[in-house]
């Protein structure tokens, strides 16, 4: 689908101008680095239920209430930390997501450097033909379902197979970008 700049895009990255821009300088590209995956992982644990746009829109917010998503730092925050995010209307305030994020970090923060990178980055699959239309992108597939499993059975919360998938995407160890698109 051409953007009002003339470009294609895969359909949902090309009208709103949030969308367009997460699409096209994020969505897809690697990202490496224990908390840059770390914030991946987290935002997409809150958007479970809820449109991505809704948590692109808060993603300052998000990022300045978990301290820019610094495993050590949100590891440090305790039950006063925890009353603050409930009441912060930056964020999505939803208990279980806050505590699974704050559990998470605690995690995190006893593997070593690295770890949780090389865990999610050994899920990569190989590169696949290239989607022709939305249809052809999956919501979960057997490296979504492996990744999320690994991460379970070491403790990690909030991570299904459709947010291992989503997290792939994200973060670029799968390229969904549809075959036309620009972006690809």
């Amino acid at each position: 689908m051409a953007g009002p700049d003339g470009l294609l895009r895969c359909p949902w990255g090309a009208e709103q101008d949030d969308y367009r821009a997460y699409h096209d300088d994020e969505w897809g590209r690697p990202v490496r680095g224990d908390d840059a995956l770390f914030e991946r992982l987290c935002l997409e644990a809150f958007q479970s239920g809820l449109s991505w746009l809704t948590i692109l829109r808060r993603r300052e917010g998000f990022r300045e209430a978990f301290a820019g998503f610094r495993i050590a730092e949100v590891a440090a925050f305790g039950e006063a930390d925890a009353d603050r995010l409930l009441a912060d209307p930056r964020i999505i305030r939803n208990r279980s997501k806050i505590d699974a994020t704050l559990g998470n970090a605690r995690l995190f923060g006893q593997w070593a450097e690295g770890e949780l990178t090389e865990l999610i980055w050994s899920h990569a699959p190989p590169a696949g033909p290239a989607p022709c239309r939305l249809a052809d992108v999956p919501a979960t597939t057997p490296e979504s379902v492996a990744l999320a499993k690994a991460l379970k059975q070491r403790g990690v919360r909030f991570v299904g197979p459709t947010t291992a998938y989503a997290l792939m995407q994200a973060c670029g160890l799968v390229n969904d970008h549809l075959a036309d698109c620009h972006a690809r």
